[in-house]
């Protein structure tokens, strides 16, 4: 029997007829009503996330099957540390913590996606992507902790698959969460005093000499960006236009 393949990202646990499911399967004649309920069921525990999903549809019979895709590790990181977004300076701010237990949870859900070929592998691939989000694991630098479990670490809980946290757990790890969010916040007030500072010191001067110094003072390069256009720093193509004009000037009173 022929068979059609419809693929689609949708929001897990709340996909609709609407496109781009809908639009796509109305032609095959499925029951579309009945697609959109069982795609909500598969995808329920990635509420929140873009899922991928394919929709196989025999176009004799009517029947489907559907297969449900993983979003990406940084995205599966994000949701179990409940963050929005990882950190934009990942070596210096941390925006969470996440427990060994989490990071196994992880690694199940994309086990099939993964490089590795034992859980310990898959393990240490999403430590890896927390390492590269600013996200800590146990509470330490997630690169650290890929060395301790190079030397057995965690090894019980990685060869039981160990997923559940205890409620005590998961209370202290928000506790964590809005420390470090606190602890960015504050570094952030810093580095944009300091900033201004800097830049109300050097008035009329060129950005890429304002820049220089801030990068010398440590200011992070979000913050830069942010600050100089909004302080009038003078750009240099402006400072161009002007020399092109006063070299043309001559040139007129000769003609």
């Amino acid at each position: 029997m022929a068979t059609q393949t419809v693929e689609a990202m949708i929001p897990g646990g709340k996909a609709t007829p609407a496109p781009p499911i809908g639009p796509s399967l109305a032609p095959l004649g499925v029951n579309i009503g009945q697609v959109v309920a069982d795609i909500n069921k598969k995808t329920a525990a990635f509420n929140g996330m873009q899922v991928p999903v394919k929709i196989r549809v025999e176009t004799e019979t009517k029947s489907f099957e559907i297969e449900v895709g993983t979003p990406p590790s940084s995205s599966l990181v994000l949701k179990e540390a409940d963050v929005q977004k990882g950190s934009g300076n990942p070596l210096q701010d941390k925006v969470a913590d996440l427990k060994i237990e989490q990071i196994i949870k992880i690694a199940k859900m994309k086990e099939d996606a993964l490089m590795g070929k034992t859980m310990k592998e898959k393990v240490k691939e999403i430590i890896g992507t927390c390492n590269s989000m600013g996200v800590m694991v146990e509470g330490k630098q997630a690169s650290d902790v890929i060395k301790e479990i190079n030397k057995g670490a965690f090894a019980k809980e990685i060869a039981e698959e160990k997923t559940e946290l205890t409620a005590q757990e998961l209370k202290e790890l928000e506790a964590e969460r809005k420390r470090l969010a606190a602890e960015i916040e504050k570094r952030r007030e810093q580095y944009t005093a300091t900033a201004k500072e800097i830049i109300d010191s050097m008035p009329g001067k060129a950005r890429g000499e304002i820049k220089a110094k801030l990068v010398e003072a440590g200011v992070p390069t979000l913050i830069i960006n942010e600050l100089l256009p909004v302080t009038g720093a003078a750009p240099a193509a402006a400072e161009g236009t002007n020399e092109k004009k006063e070299e043309k000037a001559p040139e007129k009173s000769k003609e």
